[in-house]
């Protein structure tokens, strides 16, 4: 996407939803301007990972290497996470919930719950 193109995470997405519609939540995840890849082995995170390129290329797209992270255990991913264990929620947004001050007038508990809902 051009630099300052305006909506481009929403325009990039549109544009994956079609490539990779029968591989999203079975092997990938698409969310804006995030292609996530996920698998139980080596061999078939590269054979994923060949289709995911394979079809970026034929699109005539690229990935820039400097942006992209491979064989990672673990993933956090909007709020999220995501490893061999399951999905759990990232500790480090409890943490902020976790320490927030006790709320002691009505305004700061209206501020706690609208921050929390």
């Amino acid at each position: 996407m051009p630099f300052g193109l305006c909506n481009a995470p929403i325009t990039f997405q549109r544009l994956m939803q079609p490539m990779f519609g029968d591989q999203q939540c079975q092997s990938l995840l698409l969310y804006l301007d995030d292609i996530v890849v996920f698998s139980s082995t080596v061999e078939q995170h590269l054979a994923r990972l060949d289709i995911v390129l394979g079809r970026l290329k034929q699109q005539g797209l690229k990935a820039k290497l400097s942006k992209c992270v491979f064989f990672q255990q673990e993933v956090r991913y909007l709020g999220h996470v995501i490893s061999s264990k399951g999905v759990s929620t990232d500790p480090s947004k409890v943490q902020v919930v976790a320490n927030w001050p006790s709320p002691t007038t009505i305004s700061e508990l209206r501020s706690f719950l609208g921050f929390a809902s």
